[in-house]
């Protein structure tokens, strides 16, 4: 779900390639495992009677609808966000059904930075500040995967093009 090769431009390469951190589909994971467990205890302690396999279907069919909407909707979503890195450009993905982008020139990029708290440093993640010239200026990106190495490799490369002089060709 990544950049095509088609789509880069002359001379450009992926240096990176990487969705939001897996750690965005926990709150996901838990509700989807509550809500089998509720409809499963649901199910099991129906009392007997005429209506028993009704109820149990309309259960069963809510609880489907609940997964859909707190499990297969979030893990679709973080599928089809992605990030990549280029050594020209930094793009954005995302979307199930309709889809939608951004790409920032890293000729225009003024600032990259992290931030991670004790428990995201210990799951590898962070969140990613890019400031950038222009309209949309500053593009904040949580829950980033490796953050301090995206950010090394973002700003090298950002370095790379303006010659370390800080004079932007």
């Amino acid at each position: 779900m990544g950049l095509a090769k088609s789509s880069l431009g002359e001379d450009e390469e992926i240096v990176l390639e990487f969705h939001p951190h897996w750690s965005t589909l926990v709150g996901t994971i838990f509700w989807a495992v509550v809500t089998v467990a509720v409809a499963v205890a649901a199910i099991v302690f129906i009392p007997g009677g005429s209506a028993q396999t009704v109820i149990r279907l309309i259960i069963a069919a809510v609880a489907v609808v609940a997964i859909l909407v707190v499990g297969l909707i979030p893990f679709l979503r973080w599928v089809t966000t992605s990030y990549t890195l280029t050594n020209r450009r930094f793009v954005l993905r995302h979307g199930i059904l309709s889809r939608s982008g951004r790409d920032i020139p890293l000729t225009r990029v003024n600032d990259v930075s992290f931030e991670h708290n004790l428990i995201q440093r210990m799951l590898g993640t962070g969140t990613l500040i890019v400031e950038s010239g222009g309209e949309h200026g500053q593009l904040v990106l949580k829950n980033i995967p490796r953050v301090e190495y995206t950010q090394n490799q973002l700003y090298r490369i950002v370095e790379e093009l303006t010659d370390g002089d800080g004079v932007k060709p």
